[in-house]
């Protein structure tokens, strides 16, 4: 026989000759389907490495997608600044403003003053200057950016 544990038991008389071959066979039988079953039955290391690849790419992609939004805003507000300011007229009489906590200063016709109170136009920030613009525009771009609006003096602004 091949086992000595079980010629022991054999000889013992605790088992006879056909529980043993039963029992070999059994074991023949189980190493038989083992061996044809896969080994790992969860996702393998590879798997787990290339899935958190997958989530860090997309995670990637989705902050690339945020920051190329963010340059199209500014370039549309520049945009809109660039081609919609009024003339501002350096022998005009002075408009006071607040921006970060100091009091800046730019010089306005009358008419255009008169405008920038009564809501009908808005002072913008624009690179390190500021800018006038008509309120349409000025709600324009408080769709895309309202902290570059400094004054704008409606009831209710609509963006």
């Amino acid at each position: 026989m091949g086992n000595p544990f079980q010629d022991q038991l054999l000889k013992a008389g605790l088992v006879n000759k056909k529980q043993v071959n039963k029992a070999k066979h059994d074991n023949r039988v189980d190493k038989k389907e083992n061996k044809h079953k896969p080994v790992a039955t969860g996702p393998s290391k590879l798997q787990l490495k290339q899935a958190a690849e997958k989530k860090r790419i997309k995670e990637l992609n989705q902050l690339h997608r945020a920051e190329k939004l963010e340059k199209e805003k500014l370039a549309q507000v520049k945009q809109l600044i660039e081609q919609n300011r009024l003339k501002q007229d350096q022998r005009g009489d002075p408009y006071n403003f607040v921006d970060a906590n100091k009091i800046k200063r730019i010089y306005v016709s009358d008419d255009i003053g008169d405008q920038i109170s009564c809501g009908q136009a808005a002072i913008v920030k624009y690179g390190q200057g500021y800018e006038i613009v008509p309120l349409k525009i000025a709600q324009q771009i408080g769709q895309r950016d309202k902290s570059v609006i400094l004054v704008l003096h409606a009831g209710k602004p609509e963006y």
